[in-house]
């Protein structure tokens, strides 16, 4: 017969910090997570390796996290949370942007979360209960831009709009494989290239010069 000991356990959930100095911590023992996961894979990942490069004691990082599967869940959240605030910012301001700004902010958003995207990468290979929320987060960056899309250009048809958000999501993620492979920034006049032509696509879908 198995033992029973280790199962309460991997069932607890993340310890959620009510004051300022638990949740610094808290930021930085996830940060630490991320860098490792993605450098080592989530199987790889220890999470004394984790404590270590936080400079945290392994105590400290078991009374937030009870153990791996807790720590993933947290940093798998975190991620949708970050690449949600990155659509909003822009949202807030979609409809004072020229057609050019706007499709440069729309491309910078997958480029400049790449560190946090190489994370997930690991992540959602590692397990198959967690390779879903690739769905899940493809289905809502493409509702954000709709939604971005609506707000610049009203005039659109809802069934338009869609069409246009799988383009532009398709086309950023394009973006930073032409700009970084393996981690490594590259430059070529290919990303140059893309950039101006989705401004042309979405002067173009705008009705605009």
């Amino acid at each position: 017969m198995s033992s029973n000991k280790s199962r309460p356990n991997r069932q607890r959930s993340a310890l959620e910090p009510q004051r300022r100095r638990g949740k610094d911590r808290v930021a930085a023992l996830m940060e630490a997570a991320a860098g490792v996961i993605a450098e080592r894979g989530f199987e790889s990942a220890t999470m004394a390796e984790i404590a270590a490069r936080a400079g945290a004691q392994i105590g400290s990082l078991y009374r937030f996290f009870p153990n791996k599967e807790a720590l993933a869940d947290a940093l798998i959240y975190r991620y949708g949370e970050i690449v949600r605030e990155a659509f909003e910012k822009i949202e807030a301001r979609a409809s004072a942007l020229s057609v050019h700004d706007l499709a440069d902010a729309l491309l910078n958003v997958l480029f400049e979360l790449h560190g946090e995207s190489q994370t997930m990468v690991a992540l959602l290979e590692a397990r198959s209960e967690w390779s879903v929320k690739r769905n899940e987060f493809r289905r809502a960056a493409v509702q954000y831009i709709a939604r971005i899309l609506t707000l610049r250009a009203p005039h659109l048809r809802p069934d338009t709009v869609e069409d246009v958000a799988v383009v532009l999501l398709h086309t950023m993620k394009t973006l930073k494989a032409l700009t970084i492979q393996q981690g490594v920034a590259i430059n070529t006049g290919a990303p140059a290239e893309l950039r101006e032509m989705t401004r042309l696509y979405l002067a173009s879908k705008f009705g605009e010069k």
